[in-house]
Parts: C-alpha cells; sequence; structure tokens
C-alpha cells in the first residue's frame, strides 16, 4: 500500500489556525514518519486577493469596533443569511479543490477553521465523496459556521464543547474530545536552571511572560508600563510576535527601564519561556491558552475580544485556571497583589495541569491515521 497522504487546511499564515495544523503535521510525521503531508493555506490557495482584504478588515474590526465582530460571532440569523454566499463562493472554488485534490490524492482531510471545513464539505457532497474529513476546533466555542452534514468528525477541546455541539444536532458519535493540537514538544520537560541561563533571567525572582499572540495583539505597551511602576521585584518577558512596529516601540521604552525586561520579536521556542514563567499576560486565543495549560502557567487575561476569547476566558475561569481584568490601568497592581499570593498561584496551576491536554496533537494524529488508512483500503478494495 502507498504512503497515507494527509491534506491539512488552514486559514492566515500568522494565526493559531495555522500554528494547530503545523502541530497535527509535527505529530502525524512522529507517529508515521512515512506519511505524505500538504499543509495548504485554503483561503490563499482559492482566494488570494480576497485573503488579504479579508485579514485587514478582520484586524481592523477587533482593534476598532469589537462590537460588530460579537455580533456576527455564532449569530443563528448571521449564519442563515449567509447560507447562499457561502453555497456560491465555495461552488467558485470546487473546480481548485477538484484539481488539489485529483493532483494530491489525500486520505484524509483535516481543517482547523471553519471556512474551509464548510468548502470541503460542499466538495464532498457535490462530488458524492467519502473522503474523511476531520474538523478541529482551536477555541471553545461550538459556533454554527463549523456545521455541516458532510464533516464525519469533530475535534473538540472539552466536553462542554462537545455538548454545546450536541445541543446543535452533531450526533455525539462524530465528536472526539481531544484538545486543541499543540506541538508535541509542549509535553517535555526541560531543565530550568539550564534555561535561565540562556535567557539571562533568574529563577529567584517572577518571571512574568506577555504575549499578544503571532501578530502582536493586546495591550503589550500597557504591560510594559504597569510593570516600570510595579514595587516587587521581578523579570518581564514581552513577544511582540510579527508586528514590528510594535517590536520597535516597546524597544525604545525597554531602554528607559531599570527593571530586567527581555524582548522577543516572532520565536519558536515559547515553550521553553513558558516553563520558566511564574505567569502568563496574553491574550485569550485559543492555541496559546492550550500552551500555558499544558505547561501548567496561571494566566491573566486582559480585555478579551467579544466572541471567541471571551468564551475561552469564561471557560477557563469557570475552572480556575486564569484571572480576568478588565481595567488596564489596575494592571500594575493586580499583577503585583498576585505575585504575592503564592497559594493563589498554586490553585491556578494544578487547575491548568487539569484541563491542559498536552499529546492533544498526538491523539488527534493517530485518530486520523486510522481513519485514512481505512479510506484507503477500501478505495484499493474498489479498484481491485
Amino acid at each position: 500500500m502507498p504512503n497515507l497522504r494527509i491534506l491539512l487546511l488552514y486559514i492566515s499564515e500568522v494565526s493559531g489556525h495555522h500554528q494547530a495544523t503545523v502541530a497535527i503535521e509535527n505529530a502525524l510525521k512522529i507517529v508515521n514518519p512515512e506519511v505524505e503531508v500538504l499543509n495548504l493555506n485554503a483561503f490563499n490557495y482559492t482566494n488570494p486577493v480576497t485573503e488579504k482584504i479579508i485579514n485587514r478588515l478582520y484586524l481592523s474590526v477587533i482593534k476598532r469596533t469589537p462590537g460588530i465582530w460579537d455580533y456576527l460571532y455564532d449569530n443563528p440569523s448571521i449564519v442563515k443569511r449567509t447560507q447562499k454566499i457561502k453555497e456560491l463562493i465555495h461552488k467558485h472554488n470546487s473546480p481548485k479543490l477538484k484539481k488539489l485534490f485529483d493532483e494530491f490524492k489525500p486520505d484524509a482531510v483535516i481543517c482547523s477553521q471553519a471556512f474551509p471545513c464548510g468548502m470541503v464539505a460542499d466538495f464532498k457532497k457535490t462530488y458524492n465523496s467519502r473522503l474523511p474529513l476531520i474538523g478541529v476546533l482551536t477555541d471553545y466555542a461550538p459556533h454554527s459556521y463549523w456545521i455541516y452534514d458532510a464533516v464525519d468528525y469533530f475535534i473538540t477541546p472539552s466536553e462542554e464543547v462537545k455538548e454545546g455541539f450536541i445541543q446543535k444536532g452533531v450526533a455525539e458519535e462524530k465528536i472526539k474530545v481531544y484538545g486543541i493540537p499543540i506541538d508535541p514538544k509542549f509535553a517535555l520537560k526541560h531543565n530550568k536552571e539550564e534555561l535561565a541561563q540562556v535567557f539571562g533571567l533568574s529563577l529567584d525572582k517572577p518571571i512574568i511572560l506577555a504575549m499578544g499572540g503571532g501578530q502582536g495583539l493586546g495591550p503589550l505597551i500597557k504591560i510594559v508600563s504597569a510593570f516600570k511602576k510595579m514595587r516587587i521585584d521581578s523579570q518581564l518577558v514581552v513577544i511582540a510576535g510579527s508586528n514590528k512596529k510594535l517590536y520597535r516601540k516597546l524597544s525604545r521604552r525597554a531602554k528607559s527601564l531599570k527593571k530586567k525586561i527581555c524582548l522577543f520579536g516572532f520565536i519558536t521556542n515559547i515553550d521553553e519561556l513558558m516553563e520558566l514563567s511564574t505567569i502568563i499576560i496574553t491574550k485569550a486565543g485559543g492555541l496559546t491558552t492550550a500552551e500555558a495549560l499544558a505547561k501548567g502557567v496561571p494566566m491573566v487575561i486582559v480585555k478579551p475580544l467579544p466572541g471567541q476569547e471571551e468564551i475561552n476566558t469564561t471557560y477557563f475561569l469557570s475552572k480556575g485556571a486564569v484571572v480576568k481584568i478588565t481595567d488596564e490601568k489596575l494592571l500594575s497592581q493586580f499583577i503585583q497583589g498576585l505575585l504575592t499570593r503564592p497559594l493563589t498561584l498554586k490553585a491556578m496551576q494544578e487547575a491548568a495541569l487539569r484541563i491542559g491536554k498536552p499529546n492533544a496533537s498526538l491523539d488527534i494524529a493517530k485518530f486520523v491515521l486510522n481513519e485514512a488508512r481505512a479510506y484507503a483500503a477500501n478505495i484499493n478494495l474498489s479498484c481491485a
């Protein structure tokens, strides 16, 4: 039998959706080194010009008018009104998908975002295909844009999300609770003393890690300002992601600080920094929070955006793994107070470890490979 072929589809290069497919790709190759994987930006492949417009529009909306995103997110009336538009877009994209499938001949398709998942689902119906299609959620929000009859399985991050899908009419047997796929390296343990030396940090003082996702969103400048006011002796590590303008601003501010601050742009060893961190101040994106949970690091969520971030935060609060602050002016005293309460931090750490799923990508990879193997065997039998 030839090597299994898995197609991974995401949208937007610098995103949690892409990080998720990379994590699954790495896990697939660990489980089966012979597997052939194509990891593709579905939006760019089918609509390269539209992708740039949509990405800019999305960033503009969540920065300037987040209330609009809150209205659009999982709104049943919007889902219904956009159904015909989505069908037209999918029909337009169908020839490109057919060309892709004819050339690569996948044995399974994994989508980390609802748009490509719906596109492949409609393609399957059009061509009467039995190709396994798996939707992988990267947030704790089971929204209706995911739901298509031709999706064979949904991978959810929690039992609560599974129940949310069941309430929306998805059959229970189609839902697998494996977690949000993060890189398998987040399950590994490091020598903290050696890591601290590499980064020039001290384990004798609290280490605060501030992140704004891959695109450097969130109040990172205000976090640096709050750190400057803190009386407790601590160290700050800031990740600006791919946001070069933000990195330059933070660099100028860092030079005026007398305290220990480490500034990074886009990095690939965030697992090491998380392992050293006392707390993480971050936006409530699914991938970042899943990584922090796997490492058992208490999280501080600052002003979560409406939609999936607010839903994620509500879930983590219910489990005791995070604290939320809505007034950025209180950041300094809030963080300082948290760092002086070791029992609270210990409880948050234990809560994070309870709900974290460090092996999610490996579990997903094993499941997908089994489905792909069964599909490939059936195809070979029908061709015999």
